[in-house]
């Protein structure tokens, strides 16, 4: 492709809302384009690495005999509704009418027209296991699009579904998806992890994140150099392992007046104390149902943790009506004479002694409280987990790192089988439901994430399998006929070579063409330059900006065996 000829519009300005790495090279590098917040235009150089990322994900899917077909974008209210996902889903899933009235979603992900499409259609357990995926534009409505491609309203995602006779079967090809997944990932020259996650608005019980590590990430990673445990922060276990019961004199239970001490820290502060021998309480509504929850001082409450040990799927604050019929007063909770709720506890508050608690009075708080002075309905992991916390594993203490999801593997079961009532006869011609899993990749995503890890000061460094071109072919001096005719000559053989190649044949100064391609980060260059005379050209590798100059007949062997 002759570079005057195709459309990468380069720039030196960035929008001041750039703040990601990425977002900034793909502006300056001429491939996108911001049509509105949280949408956008690929231009041609863009749209060539997406085709690239396409085909090593078609070609791992194609290795585990999964099939690819295109589901609409455009989905009836009534799937929706079937699934229990049409108001579950809330303000993130895009809704619009048709002249009729009809209510459609605009698909964000497609499990509810995956179970209508194999509905009737799959009705044996002679058909399974069936893997179907698709590359499709997905939309959500963000309430903060940011980070340009990485959080988006509309964007670009591969989704991938299984059917399964049984749970063994759909855990096979959990795993068979993983390792797809981390070959895909591999091959793209990216520095990630695998880390148990949550499954979020997709439903299941196991699945794990596959994150490309970037400062710039909006998920925390959490992880050991002992071992290959990783999970994300908001999922990760804290193992009873890292508390231990201590010998103490037990004292005797106190009631103090404490003015003015409505917080953790300023109880701590009247009674000498650290933070983490204070109780904290915390009133909460989950599922309309009333809790006490206790904690440790400093400890931070997991919402997640918390929904899948008490079973609930919705939480919000009490209200002060709600507290008052607890018996509590805010500031002052406490699990003293507390009533009307269900009491849980950290695990953590197991091994705290001679502590501070509220008296559910105002102005007053118990010292020197101690197990068994009150009742708790159980005790749970609940709190997020901290660096230097023992891992799950117990091969050590934990680390933090930023990441980008990139990928996710879902076991769903028979979540939406059962809602969507779509089922096949097994081999005693019975009805069951289909267990299911689903798989998918952020394909629009995963062009920012490369960059994050692959890029200098000048600009973009594209890693082989994907780079928009393989060959950079610069003609310094278009007014210069030698270097053109050598240029011209370069290319053509490049081509029948099957080469893929871009040609700076534009009549711009030399420096502006030099920063252009470092910028698009192509990862070999070809310059004909000052020794055209000599039939020698330099070749630049971009990653490590190493030239070299060699004679213009060795170009072609030269770029095949740097792809090899």
């Amino acid at each position: 492709m002759r570079q005057r000829k195709t459309f990468i519009p380069t720039t030196r300005e960035v929008p001041a809302s750039a703040e990601a790495i990425s977002h900034k090279l793909l502006v300056k590098a001429g491939m996108v384009k911001q049509v509105s917040a949280g949408v956008y235009t690929y231009l041609p150089l863009a749209n060539r690495v997406i085709e690239k990322i396409k085909k090593i994900i078609r070609e791992e899917h194609e290795a585990i005999d999964a099939a690819e077909l295109t589901l609409p974008i455009l989905q009836a209210q009534e799937y929706w509704e079937q699934s229990g996902r049409w108001n579950k889903m809330g303000d993130e899933l895009m809704r619009i009418k048709d002249r009729k009235g009809g209510a459609y979603a605009l698909q964000p992900t497609a499990e509810e027209l995956i179970c209508q499409t194999v509905a009737n259609m799959v009705t044996s357990y002679k058909q399974l296991p069936l893997s179907l995926y698709q590359i499709q534009t997905k939309f959500r409505d963000e309430v903060r699009p940011r980070l340009g491609l990485l959080r988006c309203k509309e964007f670009i995602m591969k989704d991938a579904y299984s059917f399964h006779d049984t749970s063994e079967s759909l855990r096979e090809a959990y795993k068979t998806y993983y390792n797809a997944y981390s070959r895909i990932f591999d091959r793209m020259d990216l520095k990630y992890r695998a880390v148990q996650a949550d499954s979020g608005n997709i439903g299941g019980s196991y699945t794990h994140e596959f994150q490309a590590l970037a400062e710039v990430g909006e998920d925390t990673i959490v992880y050991t150099d002992n071992s290959d445990y990783a999970a994300n922060i908001e999922t990760a276990k804290v193992p009873e392992e890292n508390y231990s019961l201590v010998e103490f004199e037990k004292k005797e239970k106190e009631l103090v007046e404490t003015p003015n001490t409505g917080t953790i820290d300023a109880v701590a502060e009247f009674f000498g104390l650290e933070v983490n021998r204070c109780l904290k309480a915390l009133a909460l509504k989950a599922d309309g149902e009333l809790y006490l929850v206790l904690m440790r001082g400093n400890d931070q409450l997991n919402d997640i943790k918390f929904m899948k040990a008490t079973g609930t799927s919705e939480i919000e604050m009490a209200s002060e009506e709600e507290i008052d019929y607890m018996g509590g007063v805010a500031g002052y909770m406490g699990p003293l004479e507390i009533k009307n709720c269900k009491v849980v506890a950290d695990t953590a508050v197991k091994y705290m002694y001679n502590y501070t608690a509220g008296a559910n009075k105002l102005g007053y708080h118990y010292a020197n409280i101690n197990t068994g002075d009150y009742e708790v309905d159980a005790y749970y992991d609940l709190r997020m987990i901290e660096e230097g916390d023992l891992a799950e594993d117990l091969s050590g203490p934990v680390k933090f790192a930023k990441g980008i999801e990139v990928g996710q593997v879902f076991e769903l079961g028979r979540a939406y089988s059962e809602s969507m009532d779509i089922k096949f006869l097994d081999s005693n011609g019975k009805a069951q439901y289909f267990y299911m899993g689903c798989y998918g990749i952020g394909v629009s995503r995963l062009l920012s994430a490369i960059i994050e890890q692959h890029n200098d000061d000048k600009g973009i460094i594209w890693p082989k399998s994907v780079a928009p071109y393989q060959v950079h072919l610069l003609c310094v001096d278009v007014k210069k006929a030698d270097q053109v005719a050598l240029a011209e000559k370069l290319y053509e053989e490049l081509k029948a070579s099957k080469i893929e190649v871009l040609f700076d044949d534009r009549p711009e100064r030399a420096g502006v063409k030099f920063n252009d391609a470092d910028l698009i980060g192509i990862p070999l260059q070809v310059v004909v330059g000052k020794k055209t005379s000599e039939d020698i050209v330099e070749i630049k590798v971009r990653e490590n900006n190493e030239k070299v100059e060699y004679a213009s007949s060795q170009v072609i062997d030269l770029v095949k065996e740097f792809y090899k």
